[in-house]
């Protein structure tokens, strides 16, 4: 099978390479780090498979799944939260959760042989298209849904300071110093919410309405003081330092 392996970490790509290897069924014909490069690769390629990570710099793999003419065989290679790997699951289509061990593996490799010899483009690219139809951002939200106890609790907007990653969980903060775990990544918050909820570094969205002060830090990077009842403090990433000048106009 023709592969290609799409991820943005050059240590994910190294560590799958080796893995491969011990595969007679795989020619690696391509490498790309980023959604953009996978796109041109694919399209002038046109591979049996695909290995893609989803969180990925400018474009997600979900992103990047959505303007393909050709579709391949796809194995998402990500630590994707358990709600999307229910939905991989109910669509037929297999996952790799980091660090890819050995023996998992073999079982996406068993898989993509059945797959490859029994099932129909058409049913691949439906799985994908309903995958992709599925977390795509919905346009004016005006709250986020959580799960507390038995409850689904839809928490205004408006009451959200901000996101942030802990580990492979994203937690909600409310303005009233309130805490939940959400079904969501950093990545799919920064494509659902309106334009007033930066990223301000890799794990952290914030309300843009709710910034109180905003100092500057070592390094070039910045300290975020939110208007909420803890008075919060967000580091900027330095790679997110521009999304905050743009924002305050500095």
């Amino acid at each position: 099978m023709k592969t290609i392996l799409i991820d943005d970490e050059p240590l994910a790509i190294g560590r799958l390479k080796r893995l491969l290897g011990k595969f007679e069924d795989f020619e690696i014909i391509a490498e790309a780090k980023n959604g953009h490069e996978g796109l041109e690769k694919i399209t002038s390629l046109k591979p049996d498979v695909i290995f893609l990570d989803i969180e990925m710099p400018e474009m997600t793999g979900f992103e990047m799944l959505a303007q393909l003419d050709f579709m391949p065989l796809v194995v998402f290679a990500t630590a994707y939260d358990q709600y999307a790997i229910r939905a991989f699951e109910e669509n037929s289509i297999d996952y790799l959760l980091k660090p890819i061990e050995t023996e998992r593996l073999e079982k996406t490799v068993e898989k993509l042989r059945k797959l490859k010899s029994n099932t129909s483009d058409s049913s691949m690219n439906n799985s994908l298209l309903q995958l992709i139809e599925q977390f795509k951002p919905k346009k004016d939200i005006h709250s986020i849904s959580v799960k507390s106890g038995e409850k689904i609790l839809f928490i205004p907007l408006t009451e959200i300071s901000f996101f942030e990653a802990e580990d492979k969980y994203v937690f909600l903060n409310t303005t009233d110093g309130k805490q939940y775990l959400t079904n969501y990544t950093i990545a799919s918050l920064e494509e659902k919410l309106p334009e007033n909820f930066t990223r301000v570094s890799r794990s952290s969205i914030i309300n843009s309405l709710l910034i109180k002060e905003l100092q500057k830090y070592f390094s070039g990077k910045y300290l975020v003081i939110m208007r909420d009842t803890k008075a919060s403090k967000i580091e900027t990433g330095s790679a997110y330092g521009e999304n905050l000048k743009k924002l305050m106009e500095i």
